[in-house]
């Protein structure tokens, strides 16, 4: 027994974790492709065949399960290594990183590629980068840095009002976008780091109060309010989001028969996503349909530019029912309590902190991005941890991986 133990400490790789990202990594893979090639395997094999080898080397570039093997390799490159340097000499560095996120975050504001009405991106031709997915890891490095100073310093309101500015700088340029559900997600996992490493319990029920209490008056202004007058400056695609989410009717007071039925419209579109994708989870049964048998991609009744992104778990579900969805929930529940012991087991509370950063951050993409497949949660734009398609948040999920081994690696010294 003692011999296992001590074999088991100096174990410097995490199999069971690394297991689970590598089954999300195939998982995304074979999804991304159900999702955005119309043909079935066996047609897209014949098609292969007919290609030259130039033709099948373009075809090969243009497709997005591809491109998402190539930001797996990136990541997976880049997660290896942080693992070679110690997390406390990475965090040495994170206010450079922080304030390197800051001034991509305002930059894109001002230089930054229009989509659906935000500006998120930088468009580099061959990729799009989003500052948002890699202003949340420099935060979380920030955040642990700060934090691992004696607890004493921390019982100061002084250091815990910094602590919330390194907090509320990203989340007002990201929301600013807008993107809120990118900056709704800095908050649980700054609270989690600021709990753990030993910031006075007072401070953060003021706080969590002070957020729930601005909440509810969010929800209150949207449900109640007149047009005319409304305290809180939403953009109307939020507003109706809200709306949708709480079963309410989009017509104004006093409307005029055509207006009701532009309203009744409108209030139809905007349920789309969220109908379809609850019809995709339900129809999927126990087993599924089959992979790249779904109809609702197929028939477009998911739409095609989120069928990949935000609403792969409805593509899975449908494909591989509730067995598929049970599996995808197992391998990020074993991602998040493998982190939970590595943060329980870290040599220092600058580890730990780290770790539960990390963990918090994923947990809240998940619950999130699940929530709204299943009608728990609005529908907001946030990725599936490396399953979602896309170059930036897969790279920020295998970096946060990284992060995350790089603390069990270093988390002894012999």
């Amino acid at each position: 027994m003692f011999e296992s133990t001590l074999n088991e400490s100096k174990s410097r790789v995490d199999r069971l974790l690394l297991a689970a990202i590598g089954g999300l990594m195939l998982v995304g893979f074979l999804f991304v492709y159900s999702a955005t090639t119309i043909n079935a395997p066996s047609t897209a094999w014949q098609q292969f065949q007919e290609m030259s080898f130039r033709s099948f080397f373009a075809w090969l570039m243009d497709e997005y399960f591809f491109r998402q093997l190539v930001w797996y390799g990136a990541g997976t490159v880049a997660a290896v290594a942080i693992c070679f340097v110690d997390y406390r000499t990475l965090t040495r560095w994170s206010g450079p990183i922080y304030w390197a996120t800051i001034v991509l975050l305002v930059a894109v504001l001002f230089f930054g590629s229009v989509r659906g009405g935000a500006k998120r991106w930088f468009d580099l031709g061959f990729f799009s980068l989003q500052p948002s997915e890699f202003a949340k890891v420099a935060f979380i490095l920030a955040l642990a840095n700060f934090l691992g100073r004696p607890v004493e310093e921390l019982r100061q309101p002084g250091n815990f009002w910094r602590a919330i500015g390194l907090l509320l700088l990203p989340f007002a340029l990201i929301a600013k976008e807008p993107d809120l559900g990118s900056a709704t997600v800095l908050v649980p996992t700054g609270l989690a780091m600021m709990l753990v490493a030993g910031v006075p319990r007072k401070y953060i029920l003021y706080l969590l109060g002070f957020v729930a209490g601005l909440a509810a008056l969010v929800v209150v202004d949207v449900l109640f309010t007149t047009p005319s007058w409304q305290p809180f400056k939403l953009k109307e695609y939020q507003r109706q989001r809200l709306l949708v989410y709480f079963g309410q009717d989009f017509t104004p007071p006093n409307a005029t028969p055509e207006q009701k039925q532009a309203a009744r419209e409108l209030q139809k579109q905007k349920k789309h996503q969220s109908r379809q994708a609850l019809i995709s989870v339900g129809s999927g049964g126990l087993w599924g349909k089959g992979w790249c048998e779904g109809k609702q991609t197929s028939l477009g009744f998911l739409p095609p530019g989120a069928a990949h992104t935000d609403f792969i778990f409805s593509v899975i579900a449908e494909e591989k029912g509730f067995v598929g969805s049970a599996t995808v929930i197992a391998l990020y529940a074993v991602v998040l309590f493998t982190g939970l012991r590595i943060a329980s087991r870290a040599r220092d509370r600058l580890g730990k902190v780290l770790a539960v950063g990390v963990v918090t951050l994923l947990f809240s993409h998940v619950f999130i991005n699940i929530g709204m497949n299943i009608r728990l949660m609005p529908v907001k734009g946030i990725p599936l941890p490396l399953l979602s398609y896309g170059g930036s948040s897969v790279l920020v999920s295998l970096i946060a991986m990284g992060l995350l081994h790089n603390v069990h690696i270093y988390r002894r010294t012999y």
